[in-house]
């Protein structure tokens, strides 16, 4: 991680991660996002039934381009327009069918998940790709990413909150009771920070973004939601420190790619607040061990820490490592009942 994360975030304690909610707006587990299958119906059915405290708006990547979590978060902007090429996504003139399409599946998705949250009263997560994730993916005109062009990043962040804006607003008229819980996802965001995401020849890479802006952008998007905003990244060496800055409420990741190296920020991160969504469960088929075994980690990590263990509970949000996608129907189901289980396991036992 860049000597830069090991400095303490601003604000500790007068103000940093004030977007931090109460207790009681979290459930103790949750799904990342995306899961097997093409069946909304079936797995809307699925989450609210597994996930009866924190339930997830789900993605079913498997039905095709604009399912994919680049193309149903470029369905969400306003103004700005995107189609597929060989290549990729690209930033297009006009809505064309892959936008009519990115839009009637989320549209599903929304009316499956409604059916299945009657009277659902607590915490909802929604996500969508953050703003420089969608950067790095989206292309212009001309082929390049549109993170080569600051302008364009400015364009894509103020159209992201734009979209997000009407797109809560719907999630709250589906399903009044619910808290939306905004979840940004960022897989690239390191690669991003490090000027590491290659340019359309293959040859040369893009030039790092400044660490000030990336964390205006986040914290931007993230002040779309009224309430909290998690940020999700399953690669190596997520900068908490920076997104503490951002305001994040909580950071969700893969709780197996952890070094020492991130100990102190996490620690930092959790004193002022922030929340932890320890992806502990894996995301493609294996045997599965105890729930007590899964969690093991969490607990070694706190004591390293110095941390209360009395605050395990509190502070950390069970989810599969990342998103389900990639496993079968029956594993999928098999791990968020093993998410919930190891939570339970967590909070009876937090030492």
């Amino acid at each position: 991680m860049n000597s830069t994360e090991n400095e303490t975030a601003p604000g500790a304690g007068d103000g940093a991660g004030t977007h931090a909610p109460a207790k009681a707006l979290w459930g103790a587990a949750t799904g990342v996002g995306s899961m097997p299958g093409e069946d909304a119906r079936e797995t809307a059915k699925g989450v609210t039934g597994t996930f009866e405290d924190f339930p997830h708006l789900a993605e079913l990547p498997a039905r095709g381009p604009g399912a994919d979590m680049i193309g149903r978060t470029a369905g969400l902007l306003v103004e700005v327009f995107a189609r597929v090429e060989p290549s990729g996504w690209r930033i297009g003139d006009r809505p064309g069918r892959d936008t009519r399409r990115a839009r009637s599946w989320l549209g599903e998705d929304l009316d499956a998940l409604e059916e299945f949250s009657q009277g659902y009263e607590g915490p909802l997560k929604v996500q969508v790709v953050g703003p420089w994730t969608l950067a790095a993916a989206l292309e212009l005109r001309n082929g390049e990413s549109a993170l080569s062009d600051p302008g364009a990043c400015r364009d894509l962040a103020g159209s992201l909150v734009e979209g997000l804006t009407a797109h809560l607003a719907d999630v709250r008229r589906r399903v009044p009771g619910a808290t939306p819980v905004l979840q940004l996802d960022e897989p690239s965001l390191t690669a991003v920070l490090r000027g590491q995401i290659r340019t359309a020849s293959g040859y040369r890479t893009h030039r790092a973004v400044d660490r000030q802006v990336v964390e205006d952008a986040l914290r931007q998007v993230m002040r779309a939601n009224d309430g909290p905003a998690v940020v999700h990244s399953c690669a190596p060496d997520v900068p908490f420190a920076l997104l503490r800055r951002a305001e994040a409420a909580a950071v969700s990741f893969d709780f197996s790619l952890l070094t020492e190296r991130d100990e102190d920020t996490i620690g930092e991160a959790v004193e002022g607040g922030v929340r932890l969504f320890a992806g502990v469960v894996p995301g493609t088929d294996t045997r599965l061990s105890d729930p007590g075994g899964s969690v093991m980690g969490v607990r070694t990590l706190w004591r390293r820490l110095g941390l209360d263990p009395g605050t395990l509970a509190e502070s950390v949000v069970i989810t599969p490592a990342c998103g389900l996608a990639g496993a079968s129907p029956d594993y999928a189901r098999a791990a968020m009942a093993h998410c919930v289980r190891a939570a339970r396991s967590l909070a009876d036992n937090p030492e």
